[in-house]
């Protein structure tokens, strides 16, 4: 869909929303992480649901119809995001949708869907923006005098192959414009769907142009599903795993986030069961708490596992120096402390006893095959 077109009549009619809508109301939703949505921290004023004595609010939170997705167009007019974090090894990154459906609760994207006026919470999943220009934008930055090519990183902020994807087709485009252009990329995703995409991402590994990292949280199922909904089965991903191996693409496994008491006992058979399925790299990162995530997160934990949740938050604390949370370079992602020098270590030895690598996303790519294509000429008709 070279126009940047929506291509499908049904998802005009289903999905595509240009306007302001209300915002859902808090509540366990089908399908959805969040159970919150709340108020946009750049907001001065917030509206919250109360019961006027008639028990009508109760009646209405107890039975919460599916909530809906819908999508309107990002007016962005560049594809590139930059950055100069020092703990992160890439510069630059593309992300051809704001918001996510996978829904995962401790996404730490979530607190910016508050720059575009929308609540980090359900809004995140289901209130979605997608950029029809994205490989149009792309190439024409990669075209510009002086551009130095380095790995992009495709799936920083959201999922690349989230479910829309499947429809609109904009993660191809990119990659059919990274592929003409010979520059490297990485990919992250939870999604089977990034198999979709196999003959491009094969002709680029047989030139040192790609990665793709699958990110396995969990290997069971019922967690799965309340932590991270509508993202493929654990099982699904090591059979993407296994499919990008075969084919001779570079594939590694990310086990993010590692949250204590609740999926950190598996990290071992994680790694163990990717290995298995064709991963030869892995990286770790211990759950972040940043912004409002911190709320929605003890919020999930209190709906679902309420008997531990006190347990769970105690822990979390342990590694971040008493807090939920530490932002500082080179710690938030690993943490401090007894409890997280002990992730630390078992990883390090499950790494070392499978053989694994030390993912290298962001590097190890061949950059030297850039070269920007010619222009098609485009003869005029006379008309």
């Amino acid at each position: 869909m070279p126009d940047g077109s929506l291509g499908s009549p049904l998802l005009n009619r289903s999905l595509l929303n240009r306007g302001p809508s209300a915002s859902p109301l808090p509540g366990l939703r089908r399908g959805r992480g969040a159970v919150s949505n709340p108020a946009n921290r750049f907001e001065r004023a917030r509206t919250d649901a109360f019961d006027d004595g008639w028990g009508t609010l109760a009646q209405a939170l107890a039975d919460l119809p599916p909530l809906a997705t819908s999508l309107t167009r990002d007016a962005s007019r560049s594809a590139l995001t930059w950055n100069d974090s020092p703990d992160i090894g890439f510069d630059r990154s593309v992300n051809p949708y704001r918001g996510c459906e996978h829904g995962c609760i401790y996404c730490y994207a979530r607190p910016t869907h508050a720059w575009i006026g929308l609540s980090p919470g359900l809004d995140f999943e289901a209130r979605l923006q997608f950029k029809p220009e994205v490989a149009t934008l792309l190439e024409k930055e990669l075209r510009k005098p002086g551009y130095v090519p380095r790995p992009i990183a495709l799936g920083s902020n959201t999922d690349p192959y989230q479910p829309v994807e499947r429809t609109l087709g904009l993660t191809r485009q990119v990659l059919e414009v990274l592929d003409r252009f010979n520059h490297p990329v990485t990919i992250v995703t939870k999604s089977a769907g990034v198999l979709r995409d196999m003959d491009i991402l094969t002709r680029m590994a047989a030139r040192n142009l790609v990665q793709v990292c699958l990110s396995v949280t969990t290997l069971d199922n019922r967690l799965a599903r309340i932590m991270e909904p509508r993202a493929a089965a654990p099982l699904r991903r090591l059979a993407a795993m296994h499919e990008l191996s075969r084919a001779g693409i570079p594939v590694g496994v990310l086990v993010a986030p590692v949250i204590p008491g609740v999926n950190d006992a598996e990290m071992e058979k994680v790694l163990e069961a990717s290995h298995a399925h064709g991963a030869r790299a892995a990286g770790y990162v211990l759950l972040r708490l940043p912004l409002e995530i911190r709320q929605m997160f003890e919020e999930w934990l209190n709906a679902h596992m309420p008997d531990r949740a006190a347990r769970v938050l105690a822990l979390i604390r342990e590694t971040r120096a008493g807090k939920t949370y530490d932002s500082r370079f080179g710690i938030r992602q690993t943490g401090t402390g007894p409890y997280a020098d002990m992730l630390a270590q078992r990883f390090t030895m499950a790494m070392k006893c499978l053989g694994l690598d030390k993912a290298r996303e962001y590097g190890g790519l061949d950059c030297s095959r850039f070269a920007v294509p010619q222009m098609e000429e485009r003869q005029l008709e006379l008309l």
